[in-house]
Parts: structure tokens; sequence; C-alpha cells
């Protein structure tokens, strides 16, 4: 088997894991691009991608452009002489560059395509309620997610499934197909196929502050498989309000009860023990919570100093 010369580009913690089995692997991983350091918290202070703070351990040579078509980008990255350019999590990438090493470039993909293309496809997965989804490797085109597929893999949703539980599965097993990926690639034993033009596709549409609020004229179904595929981030919200004031709030973990009532949709009732939210068939019952200035708390920590007032609703 060849051993090539290969260079990684990704940027938050999902594609970690996939450069460390490179890295480990019988190819050379000899250089990585990731997101330019970015200021970040109170202090506003850069702060570098995780990937970047991993290759640099490495010694791997970083690059990190702020325009992907810029010639002095350009001229390092083919200085470095790559083979294959390995994609896991990064910007979308001018034809100037997906073209540029012998052996192409393949990027991987947390969904089993061609569905849920896009910027969220743990987070879509898990919304729509579906009980399976996988990784994909497919070479890249000219647009986003419809590249020829190399290899899937797929696994299986629990219904206990977080977007960050299954984050960390699928990272797990995206690294294993893109180590598999590479080897077949080296041993010129590729064979791809084509994505289907499927009529019923799913689209992992970016997230953002409209797609991620709770309705809660919704079915319990709905409303719960939203709270657990925003949990841990960016969390899904809903307005909590009362006589005096609105807030914003975050759900991360929630559960609904069948129960017979005469409360309002969105009517908060809080106890000593518990804190749920009523809707038309019984209750959702919130294990852990967000208010506004605070850290994200398990209900019983917050009900042990806070008081919700008596006509307390969401909306």
């Amino acid at each position: 088997m060849k051993k090539l010369r290969i260079v990684f580009m990704g940027t938050p913690a999902f594609a970690v894991e996939s450069l460390n089995q490179l890295i480990a692997s019988d190819h050379q991983v000899v250089g990585v691009i990731t997101a330019p350091d970015r200021p970040a918290g109170r202090g506003r202070k850069l702060q570098q991608s995780v990937v970047k703070q991993f290759a640099q351990e490495a010694t791997i040579p970083v690059l990190q452009p702020t325009n992907l078509k810029d010639d002095i980008f350009i001229a390092d990255l083919k200085a470095l002489e790559g083979d294959l350019f390995v994609v896991v999590a990064f910007r979308m990438l001018p034809e100037i560059v997906w073209r540029l090493p012998k052996y192409g470039t393949f990027n991987l993909h947390a969904s089993l395509l061609p569905q849920y293309r896009g910027a969220a496809p743990i987070n879509w997965a898990i919304i729509h309620g579906e009980t399976e989804t996988g990784v994909t490797t497919f070479f890249i085109d000219e647009k986003i997610d419809t590249g020829a597929v190399i290899f899937q893999e797929k696994i299986m949703i629990d219904a206990t499934d977080t977007a960050g539980s299954l984050h960390d599965k699928l990272m797990v097993l995206g690294s294993a197909l893109i180590l598999r990926t590479v080897d077949a690639i080296a041993q010129g034993a590729v064979t791809t196929t084509v994505q289907p033009k499927t009529e019923n596709l799913k689209t992992a549409y970016k997230l953002n502050n409209e797609n991620t609020k709770i309705d809660w004229e919704a079915s319990p179904t709905t409303i719960v498989n939203r709270i657990r595929g925003l949990n841990p981030y960016p969390g899904a919200w809903c307005y909590l309000e009362d006589e005096n004031r609105q807030e914003r709030i975050k759900l991360f973990d929630v559960y609904f009860s069948a129960e017979s009532h005469t409360e309002e949709t969105g009517r908060l009732v809080a106890d000593k023990k518990s804190l749920k939210i009523m809707i038309p068939t019984g209750a959702i019952y919130i294990r852990e919570i967000q208010l506004p200035g605070k850290r994200k708390m398990t209900t019983t920590s917050l009900l042990n100093g806070h008081l919700f007032p008596e006509n307390s609703k969401v909306v």
C-alpha cells in the first residue's frame, strides 16, 4: 500500500479524532488547515481551534487562511505536496483547492447522504425522530455534500440519545471510516457511487433563532425530540413569562408524561421536587434548564433556591 501525504482540513472537536487516527496510521499528515483564531469569552481573547491545538502538539504545520482563494495560501498549500486532502467539518472549498491533490479531496459527513446535507445533520436527525443515521465519505465536487459516495457506515439512534451523545458516537465511527477510505484510495481500491436523486430529501439546515425555538402546540414527541436534538448546543429555547416580565430560557433534558388536567397549554407548575410544563395531552417534565444569566442546572438544584411566580407560563 502506498504511503500517502495527507493534508487535513477541519476545525471543531468532531474533527480531532479523525486527525488523531490519521497521525497514528501508516500515512503522513504533512499539514493541517483550520479556521483562524477568533476572539471568545468575556475577555475576547483569541482562541485557537481544537484542531490547531492538536496539530501543534503533534508538530504538524498549520495554515489558517481567511480567504481560501488567496494566492499566498494556494502557494503554501501546494508547497505541502499533499497527495490527498481529507476534510472533516470545515468550510466549503473552492475548486482551485479541492482539485489540487493527485488523489482528490474527500469529506466526512455525519449523515447517510443524500439525506441531511448541510450544516447540522446530527441535530436534525434527532429533531426529526430518526432511528438510524451514520457517516459518509465522498469526493468533493462543486456543490455542498453532493459528491460521489465512497463509503457509508450506519448506526442506530437510541431514544435517549442527545445531539451530544450522537456527536460522540459518530465522531468515533467517522474516524474509522476516514482511515478505511484513505487506505482504500492508497490501494487503488475505491469504487464510488453517485448519490441518488431522491424526492423526499431532508435537509440539515443551519441552526438559527427561529428553528431552535420550542413550539408548545406541537406533539409531545416533537417537543421532546427538538429539545434533545439541540442538547447540549445550542439549546432549545422559549420565553418564560408572568405578569411582570418575559425572559428567554433554555431547556436541555425533558420527558413527557401523559396526564389529565385542565390547565392551559404552557402553564408552568412547580413544587419542591419537580418542574413541568402543561400541554394538551399531559406534561413535559424538566430535568435540566438554564435561566437568563445563570449556568445550566438540574431542576432539583434550581428548585432549592428559586421560586416561580404562581402565574408563570412558557410561550
